[in-house]
């Protein structure tokens, strides 16, 4: 196995420091909330998201803070140089050889990005877990919901926690690029994504092409080679029209009836396992309504929307979708970032965009590009005014005209939302 580690090693800190990237404080301090325990640490997400430059600065950060640098072993699946790591058997053979080599002493650090591609990685996890006779700390990543939750929650229950990892935030975005929080900044994020790469991408053609592969990977390896899905084309086109309707009201039936009516015959349960798989890949997330005054979920209706505005920028770009419904689009991704459980409210014959539900408080959200117009501000206004309860009522806007307060709503600029909403978690 000795040729083995050679062809590894320019991926970990043995004697070198790979690229570590921007730092992602927020998953960063969330590691170091967990560290020095037997917890298994689980970052989850979309394909190129930067979960592996995550794991890469929180080992060159343990390494800064005293961690002997062999004590360390990075394994990232994507790589061709770990395709030797093919099951857990190999890899738990390879673990004991790279301890044995470099005289591994004491605690080592274990981590294995994109763990989904190892066979039957769980038995080996699960055994690191709980053998008492070695001090091992293990961080893990995965870009499948349902392989990753399925097998956490049946062998490790009780002994991981987990987190979502996800594009780079409008606050990121100026920090790593040395911009300024304002409109202008804010429109050109809304038209590019918050995907790590695109920002060191020359052109439009290449981001394009860039993500159109990444699409294309994420299809193929994350749901039809491990779902054996055999209509390839209607699945590529189900992804379309999620994409292209993201931030409005859609159900399966209405899938199904659109598809027919383009000739395209399919069934509910093939339309609701494909909807099902893409969102496995969290490409895409669902948010489904709440009755506000029932206090239930309400079926059928839903509301989709990208991880990362991206692919509809670069991808579909031709189908039109006005800029409302991709700030709405963002606004939900920044209430995940933020750790909300995140809603469509419906309150009689009124639709609320957003009910986020936070350490049991609610907040109600009304998304609009622009509430110049009198009418565009009276109709979101009184979606939030027939809400008869004391929590936050906020509209956020692109528009830069100061709105005074009224009837307890507030109006808050998009590009200053990351600081509003760490100021109502205080």
């Amino acid at each position: 196995m000795k040729e083995y580690i050679a062809s590894i090693e320019k991926y970990n800190f043995w004697s070198s420091t790979p690229k570590t990237g921007f730092k992602r404080n927020k998953y960063l301090n969330w590691l170091n909330q967990f560290k020095d325990n037997r917890l298994i640490k689980v970052l989850v997400g979309q394909r190129r998201v930067g979960k592996s430059y995550v794991l890469r600065q929180y080992i060159e950060q343990l390494i800064n803070s005293g961690v002997k640098n062999t004590n360390t072993l990075y394994v990232n699946t994507e790589y061709i140089e770990f395709d030797f790591l093919s099951d857990y058997k190999k890899l738990a053979a390879f673990i004991q050889y790279y301890k044995n080599h470099f005289n591994v002493e004491g605690k080592y650090y274990l981590f294995i990005d994109e763990i989904q591609q190892i066979e039957g990685w769980e038995k080996l996890i699960n055994a690191l877990s709980q053998d008492f006779t070695q001090e091992v700390e293990i961080v893990i990543t995965g870009s499948n919901s349902e392989l990753l939750s399925g097998e956490l929650s049946t062998l490790l229950s009780g002994r991981y926690v987990q987190i979502t990892v996800l594009p780079f935030s409008f606050d990121e975005y100026c920090a790593h690029l040395s911009l300024t929080k304002n409109r202008t900044n804010y429109l050109h994020y809304l038209q590019t994504g918050g995907l790590p790469e695109l920002f060191h991408l020359p052109n439009e053609e290449t981001k394009r092409h860039y993500l159109g592969a990444l699409r294309d990977t994420i299809l193929l390896r994350d749901i039809i080679q491990r779902h054996h899905v055999k209509d390839t084309s209607l699945l590529l086109d189900v992804f379309t029209y999620l994409v292209n309707n993201v931030a409005t009201l859609a159900s399966i039936t209405n899938l199904v009836n659109y598809f027919n009516d383009k000739k395209r015959k399919t069934t509910y349960d093939t339309i609701a396992n494909y909807i099902g798989y893409v969102l496995q890949t969290y490409i895409i997330h669902k948010c489904e309504r709440f009755d506000l005054k029932g206090k239930e979920i309400i079926g059928g209706n839903v509301k989709y929307y990208l991880n990362d505005l991206a692919f509809k920028n670069y991808l579909y770009s031709g189908f039109t979708h006005g800029y409302g419904y991709l700030l709405e689009n963002l606004v939900y991704i920044q209430l995940l970032n933020h750790n909300f459980e995140v809603f469509v409210g419906h309150l009689r014959n009124k639709e609320i965009d957003f009910v986020a539900k936070k350490n049991e408080k609610n907040l109600y959200i009304q998304v609009s590009f622009t509430i110049e117009n009198e009418k565009t501000l009276s109709r979101e206004q009184a979606s939030l005014q027939a809400i008869n309860d004391n929590y936050e009522k906020w509209i956020i806007t692109m528009d830069e005209l100061p709105f005074s307060n009224k009837d307890g709503i507030k109006y808050i600029a998009i590009w200053n939302l990351d600081e509003a909403l760490i100021n109502w978690n205080v």
